[in-house]
């Protein structure tokens, strides 16, 4: 990035973020910053012939130009966080570009420097990998940034780009164009008059379970019923509960026992949630780690493994413990479960530090796609139906806001319908691929969304059940989900009122009338026998059931 652009980036963010120009006087007062350039962005003109004087005395570096300006408090906290965002990403895929080269000598120049930083601030080559994809990498970042003499100075520069980014979208501008309608909406959007609120944040994880929540902005099914939704990216399934307590969004993509767990105030504080409708059913799997490749064919051969899970509180680790169980494997004692977000699993894996994991099926995709694991199992093998994730708002919220509510679980039971329908799959893998959404490969969301896909053991399958997207929320499937968080002792036995979680929670009625409204045929019923592959689970006999898999398993 040349000087001049740098200076003309300094100029434009102060002259056009006056509200956080440090009110000190010094040399580099705002009139003396304002007239560096004319016209600026934003259209006001300066007196060119000042340009000279006004340089002089200040550093010729662009870093240190801008270093200077920081420590004024001439740029917003937004451009700092903005940037330092951007490059602990940069800092993140130079330490992935090594994981996948395997060795630090293929490495480009840049990228060895950075990497003999990291590996120096975390002690080692696997001590780094493991700061940089575990929970503290943000922090480990940070570390590096200022103790990185080559990194701080690229740093530095992408705090004067975010600057003129944040002026830029700061600016007056023209109210955005309708969206054109897509396939899917109609030509009209619903009226909004009696909504209590039109704009909406919704937290999402980036993986295909959530894809009715995340097409519903780029294919207008949020148009469609009246609403505009800001999707916000979310990094790990603790971050969205965490944003759902302190209110920060209004609705959120959840695994579907989050709703149940948070309720009762399991592993958290007590925070009302309901779940307003299923996002996918099946849709997950089970990735081995390619130097198992032909040793493991049945639960019992998963012994001694460390096994990948997004959440505690998630199908994923329920559908694994029942799997292990039913090969005589107790889950808490012959593995080691690890909770790991999705996007951090293709690292672990590749760095070694996952024999195997339970994931979505675009994760699981990836590592075949990557060349570093192969499908085991998919999980609608394990159990065909069963929910995975889930849409959901809190109590507090859904009392303020019951209409609009009603609104974005419509458009979202909308979106579900178009989804589940085989034959706009790839039109949805197109539109969900890009960086604001899921950040994928076309191809691996093809094989996901198509179940035309590699299993990377040398078989082209092709499965179009893989997943669905049913979003009717059966009771029953809240009263299997209870039943196992008892048998693992997720949930103390005094809590599982199983009928009273499966009414209160699941919102299964709702759902059926929204449905019905937008012209789909749901479930005349709310619960029903579920039919796995080692036994059937009755919603009416759930303590039954825990006494049965115990007595069969003998974990």
């Amino acid at each position: 990035m040349t000087s001049t652009l740098i200076e003309q980036m300094v100029a434009s963010a102060i002259a056009n973020n006056s509200d956080h120009i440090s009110p000190q006087t010094s040399y580099y007062s705002s009139a003396k910053i304002n007239s560096l350039f004319s016209p600026c962005p934003c259209g006001a003109d300066h007196n060119a012939d000042e340009h000279q004087r006004v340089m002089e005395g200040m550093p010729t570096d662009p870093a240190e130009l801008v270093n200077d300006l920081i420590k004024m408090g001439h740029y917003s906290d937004r451009a700092q966080l903005m940037a330092m965002s951007w490059e602990t990403n940069a800092m993140k895929a130079d330490l992935w570009q090594l994981l996948e080269q395997g060795a630090l000598a293929n490495a480009t120049e840049s990228q060895k420097l950075i990497c003999y930083d990291l590996i120096k601030l975390a002690g080692g080559v696997e001590e780094a990998f493991s700061a940089a994809f575990g929970p503290q990498a943000q922090e480990f970042f940070g570390d590096a940034l200022q103790s990185s003499t080559f990194r701080r100075r690229e740093f530095l520069i992408k705090v004067a780009a975010a600057a003129a980014v944040v002026t830029l979208t700061g600016c007056p501008s023209a109210p955005p164009e309708t969206p054109t309608p897509q396939a899917g909406s109609p030509n009209v959007p619903s009226p909004a008059a009696n909504l209590e609120k039109t704009s909406l944040k919704v937290g999402f994880l980036p993986i295909t379970c959530a894809t009715p929540i995340i097409m519903s902005e780029p294919l207008g099914f949020y148009t469609k019923h009246g609403l505009k939704v800001e999707l916000v990216k979310m990094p790990s399934w603790a971050a969205i509960r965490d944003s759902a307590i302190a209110g920060e969004l209004d609705a959120y993509h959840m695994l579907s026992p989050m709703p149940i767990s948070m309720s009762l105030g399991l592993g958290s504080a007590a925070f009302p949630i309901k779940l307003a409708s299923i996002e996918n059913i099946n849709g997950q799997a089970i990735s081995v780690a390619n130097q198992h490749l032909g040793k493991v064919k049945e639960p019992k051969d998963f012994k001694g493994f460390s096994i990948g899970v997004p959440f505690a509180f998630s199908m994923h680790n329920l559908l694994l413990r029942y799997y292990l169980a039913s090969g005589g494997l107790n889950p808490d004692k012959d593995v080691q479960i690890q909770v790991i977000p999705p996007p951090d699993a293709i690292a672990k894996m590749t760095a070694g530090q996952l024999d195997a994991f339970l994931l979505p099926d675009n994760v699981v995709q990836r590592s075949v796609f990557n060349k570093i694991g192969f499908i085991h199992l998919l999980t609608k093998d394990i159990w065909a139906g069963h929910p995975c994730c889930a849409f959901a708002a809190s109590e507090k919220w859904i009392t303020a806001n019951p209409n609009t509510y009603r609104a974005i679980n419509k458009a979202i039971i909308d979106g579900a319908g178009y989804a589940n329908d085989a034959k706009n799959r790839e039109e949805i893998a197109k539109a969900i691929a890009g960086k604001n959404y899921l950040n994928q490969p076309e191809p691996v969301l093809k094989a996901v969304l198509t179940g035309k896909f590699e299993d990377g053991q040398g078989n082209t399958l092709d499965v179009p059940d893989r997943v669905g997207f049913d979003p009717y929320p059966w009771k029953s499937f809240a009263k299997w989900i209870s039943s196992q968080m008892v048998r693992w002792e997720l949930m103390p036995k005094e809590k599982a009122d199983y009928k009273a979680i499966a009414e209160n929670i699941y919102q299964t009625e709702l759902a059926s009338e929204l449905a019905k409204e937008l012209g789909q045929t749901p479930p005349t019923a709310t619960e029903r026998i579920e039919k796995l592959k080692f036994d059937s689970f009755d919603p009416a006999k759930p303590e039954a059931y825990i006494e049965e898999q115990i007595k069969q398993f003998k974990i």
